[in-house]
């Protein structure tokens, strides 16, 4: 019966962390670009009291033993990398991807960071930025007296200015895929960091090797469906309240055996 206890814990556990998975997700149902998280679990060892397979007194062998469970653990968490809904927002600096593949985005380390997030602003230099001022990469500046802001499909940047109505290239934006997006590193902020589990990013234009396009006046949603992150955590729920029957159940017997002897 201690045993039980103690696995039920680890039950409990489980249930917690999987809890704050849903709780995430759906803190961030609006954030832009968002990717949904999973909770991966795993059964814990086992007490192998009679093997499998293993010699009877009877000289036959054993169809299935004896194995008893310790519990489960959370041994990680997966992003899902599906497409989000794209919305339009009819804002020029805003650019979704159609598609695989990330922005790039120059960090304040040096390193290089990664993000779904094409919600794009402009700094006191006329530069490209996000939200947190971070640059885009390659760095894109904009003219003085910029009329018209324009995004073709294949990331090109053009504009038009006061003086001059002929649309002009300046600049070009590129796209990295992974060979594995669950193994990038998520540090806030909508943004990813290479790891060696994500493997080298592959950075080309949009629409080349097998990246999406960019589409300028839209955003990608977040992928969280709030119907399905409700009804898991229902689920989530069910399950922490039976761990916890087992731990009442335990323990009553507990208090009985500690009654009758």
């Amino acid at each position: 019966m201690n045993g039980a206890l103690y696995v039920a814990k680890t039950g409990l556990t489980a249930q917690d962390t999987q809890l704050k998975v849903i709780s995430n997700n759906l803190a961030n149902v609006s954030t832009v670009g968002f990717k949904k998280d999973r909770a991966i679990f795993e059964d814990l060892l086992y007490q192998i009291q009679r093997a499998p397979g293993a010699d009877s007194a009877a000289g036959t062998q054993l169809p299935s033993g004896l194995q008893l469970g310790n519990g489960v653990r959370v041994v990680g968490t997966q992003k899902q990398f599906t497409g989000g809904e794209v919305q339009i927002t009819d804002q020029p600096f805003d650019v979704a991807i159609n598609g695989n593949g990330f922005f790039q985005v120059s960090l304040p380390s040096g390193e290089i960071g990664y993000s779904r997030n094409g919600q794009f602003h402009l700094n006191g230099n006329n530069e490209l930025t996000t939200a947190e001022g971070l640059l885009i990469e390659p760095a894109i500046t904009l003219p003085a007296e910029v009329n018209n802001f324009s995004v073709g499909v294949d990331g090109s940047v053009t504009v038009t200015t006061a003086g001059n109505t002929t649309p002009q290239n300046i600049g070009q934006l590129t796209l990295a895929s992974f060979v594995n997006p669950a193994g990038l590193l998520a540090i806030g902020q909508n943004l990813f960091t290479e790891t060696a589990s994500s493997g080298a990013p592959v950075v080309a234009n949009p629409g080349e090797s097998g990246l999406g396009q960019t589409r300028q006046n839209m955003l990608e949603a977040s992928n969280v469906n709030a119907v399905e992150e409700l009804v898991n955590m229902i689920t989530t729920q069910r399950a922490y309240e039976i761990n916890s029957k087992v731990i009442s159940t335990a323990d009553e017997m507990l208090g009985f055996v500690n009654q009758q002897l």
